[in-house]
């Protein structure tokens, strides 16, 4: 007999797991598939024999998420991270300068003028954010080239900057996967404000490469040195395509949670179920897997809480 679709209780103020566990039992439509997500998040969390893979892309680091994905980081939960460029420049920034809410309806022209920045509903004055990416970066970059480093792979220069950032940032991602020893790879490393200093330093310093190779290498050790694999993935592009790719190499990621508000009907990456995954050899037949059609700004936090509580429990 199938599962009776029962109804969701509220009334005794129900804790951040047991709320989800109720959200399963309810059996509505986006809320099944979050309550099955936090069941697979927990088992990756509690996996201990686990190398744990999380991806995103950087726009989630310019709100109150990154919180969330450095508690996991701090935590211990995650062995490797793949994101893109705009993830070092928000967090750089955001450690040093605060970003504003703002509005979907803003004008536009208007906050161009005023040298403010729209990302969706957030504002970011520029010199919060282009500015102090770019001290920052000359600073880490000449301190770099002046101790000898003539080749930085991207997870080098990434915890080059997360040492550079003040302690006392306790939320900087990049601080928390320096301090943990979490490489970052950022296969997409051009494609933003730090890339654009690295190549702006170059320059004047044409003896300095970055090598993506190095980059690769060490994804490759780490995929054949798990004896399970498990991702954590938000969003879609490069940072989840690179995360898919390696894990293919040892047939298949074991577990995958994957949170995403593209379509599958237009043949994108980033709408890609992960049962998609499983034609290519990137996840599992056997695998525990989910895709989740939802805002990840909205669902992660209290799905982590949740996993979260249930680990502690």
């Amino acid at each position: 007999m199938p599962r009776r679709v029962e109804d969701v209780r509220i009334d005794d103020a129900p804790s951040l797991d047991r709320l989800v566990r109720r959200l399963g039992d309810g059996g509505g439509f986006s809320a099944k598939a979050v309550a099955q997500g936090v069941d697979i998040l927990a088992e990756i969390l509690a996996d201990r024999e686990m190398t744990v893979f999380l991806s995103f892309p950087a726009d989630i680091v310019a709100t109150g998420l990154r919180g969330v994905l450095t508690t996991l980081v701090r935590e211990g939960y995650v062995d490797a991270i793949v994101t893109t460029c705009g993830t070092l420049d928000h967090d750089l920034a955001r450690s040093y300068k605060p970003y504003y809410h703002g509005e979907w309806t803003l004008d536009d022209a208007d906050l161009h003028r005023r040298h403010l920045y729209r990302l969706g509903n957030l504002v970011i004055p520029e010199a919060n954010y282009g500015t102090i990416v770019e001290r920052k970066m000359r600073a880490i970059l000449e301190r770099l080239y002046r101790q000898g480093t003539r080749s930085l792979s991207t997870v080098a220069l990434a915890r080059a900057i997360g040492e550079s950032i003040p302690a006392r940032a306790t939320t900087s991602l990049l601080r928390a996967a320096a301090d943990r020893q979490v490489p970052v790879f950022v296969p997409g490393i051009t494609d933003g404000a730090v890339g654009s200093q690295v190549w702006l330093f170059w320059q004047d310093h044409k003896d300095l490469a970055i090598d993506l190779l190095a980059d690769e290498q060490a994804l490759s050790d780490l995929v054949f040195d798990a004896k399970r694999s498990g991702a954590i993935m938000i969003g879609g592009g490069i940072s989840k395509h690179h995360t898919i790719w390696w894990n293919q190499f040892r047939d298949g990621l074991d577990a995958a949670v994957y949170i995403t508000t593209a379509v599958e009907w237009d043949g994108s990456l980033s709408g890609a179920r992960t049962r998609e995954a499983v034609s290519w050899g990137k996840v599992k037949p056997t695998a525990r897997h989910v895709t989740i059609d939802a805002d990840a700004t909205v669902v992660f936090p209290w799905m982590v809480g949740a996993a979260l509580e249930r680990q502690r429990r």
